[in-house]
C-alpha cells in the first residue's frame, strides 16, 4: 500500500487551517463535519494541534506554509499538491457510523469520485443503523458465542451474502433481534482447495475471492504470489507448505496453490 488508511477522531480538536477560496471553504466544512475546530496558523502556536490544511493558491506560499507547520511537528495536507503531503484525503461515502473511504495517492481525484458515487449507489441508506443494531447487541452476541473464533464466523455467516444480516439487503438492522434468537449454528469445519491460473488477483473467481477473504487460515505453496495473500483476511493465519495437515484447524481452511 502506498499509505496507511486510519481514521482520526477530531471531536473537539484543533486543526490548524491556512488559507482563502473555496478550497479552503470546503476544508473547514470537511473539519467540522469531523467535530474538529478549525483555527489559524497563529491561534495553532503552542496548542495540542496535530494536523494541519493548507489550502494556498500560490505554490511558493504553499510550500512554505508547509515547512513551517511540519518543523512544529503537525502532520500536514495540501490543497492539490499531493507531492508536499503527509497524508491525503478520500473521497468519502458515509453512512454514519460505517464510513468508506477511497484513495489514489492522490493520482486521481476524480476516480476516487467515480467510485464514491457507483458505491453510493450500493450502500443502502440504514447501513449505519445495522452497526448500532450490532453495537448495542454486543453483550448479547458474547454470551451466545463466547469464544472469539466461533463469534466471528457466526457474524460472518449472519453478514454474508444472502444471510439473515445482509449489510446490502434491506431490514437488515430490523433482523438482528431476530437472528439472535434463531441462534443460528456455526459453518462447520472444513478445508477448500483453490488452484490459482495464474499470479494476477483479478483471475480470481468471485467465489474465490469470498472465500479467500472469509478463511480463517491459509496453507499455500511457497511461491503463492503476494498479491494473492494479500486479498485474504489480514488477521488469517498463513502457512506456508507444500501441503496442508490432516486436522487443518477449526473454521474455515484454503488449501491454495497453483493448478
Amino acid at each position: 500500500m502506498h499509505s496507511l488508511p486510519i481514521f482520526v477522531d477530531l471531536r473537539g480538536r484543533p486543526v490548524v487551517l491556512l488559507g482563502e477560496g473555496e478550497a479552503a471553504e470546503a476544508k473547514r466544512r470537511l473539519i467540522e463535519r469531523a467535530g474538529g475546530r478549525p483555527i489559524d496558523e497563529v491561534e495553532g502556536e503552542g496548542r495540542e494541534a496535530r494536523l494541519a490544511f493548507v489550502a494556498c493558491a500560490d505554490d511558493a506560499d504553499a510550500a512554505a506554509a508547509a515547512a513551517r507547520l511540519r518543523a512544529r511537528g503537525l502532520i500536514v495536507n495540501v490543497a492539490d499538491r499531493p507531492a508536499l503531503c503527509d497524508f491525503t484525503l478520500p473521497a468519502i461515502v458515509d453512512r454514519d457510523p460505517v464510513l468508506v473511504a477511497i484513495g489514489t495517492g492522490g493520482r486521481s481525484a476524480g476516480l476516487a469520485k467515480a467510485l464514491r458515487q457507483r458505491i453510493e449507489a450500493l450502500l443502502p441508506a440504514g447501513l449505519g443503523a445495522l452497526a448500532e443494531a450490532l453495537f448495542a447487541a454486543r453483550a448479547h452476541i458474547r454470551t451466545r458465542w463466547p469464544d472469539a473464533d466461533g463469534r466471528r464466523r457466526a457474524i460472518d455467516g449472519g453478514l454474508a451474502e444472502g444471510g439473515p444480516l445482509d449489510p446490502l439487503g434491506n431490514g437488515a438492522a430490523d433482523a438482528v433481534g431476530g437472528w439472535l434468537a434463531a441462534g443460528h449454528a456455526e459453518a462447520a469445519d472444513r478445508i477448500v482447495t483453490i488452484r490459482l491460473r495464474s499470479a494476477d488477483p483479478d483471475d480470481l473467481t468471485l467465489g474465490e475471492a469470498r472465500l479467500l477473504g472469509q478463511a480463517d487460515r491459509l496453507y499455500h505453496r511457497p511461491d503463492a504470489p503476494p498479491a494473492i495473500l494479500a486479498r485474504a483476511r489480514a488477521d488469517a493465519a498463513r502457512h506456508a507448505c507444500a501441503a496442508p495437515p490432516a486436522a487443518p484447524g477449526p473454521g474455515l481452511s484454503i488449501d491454495l496453490g497453483f493448478a
